[in-house]
């Protein structure tokens, strides 16, 4: 019997790194979201008049990156259980066959 790529498992693994890379860009954008408020939070009067207007985009898209983040959480982990799903399967199929 020729065993080739278990695409079952690549595909898990692939979900994993998906996963990761989204927890990742949400989490650069909270960052920067975090560090462009701490900036303006030395400005004037006048400039914190109208930042208030532009805060509050701010503030639905750090909820956002927030729901993106935890998004990212659950598909990595989702990745992680059909590969090691994949692995078991591979080991049971062996260890029947072998």
């Amino acid at each position: 019997m020729e065993i080739s790529g278990n695409t079952a498992f690549y595909a898990g693994l692939s979900t994993l790194q998906s996963g990761q890379n989204r927890v990742d860009q949400a989490a650069e954008q909270i960052a920067n979201t975090t560090l462009e408020r701490s900036l303006t939070s030395q400005s004037s009067e006048a400039q914190v008049d109208r930042l208030r207007s532009v805060d509050r985009s701010r503030q639905s898209d750090l909820a956002s990156n927030v729901v993106e983040m935890a998004q990212g959480k659950i598909q990595a982990e989702l990745g992680v259980k059909v590969a090691k799903a994949a692995d078991e399967v591979l080991g049971t199929l062996i260890d029947t066959y072998a």
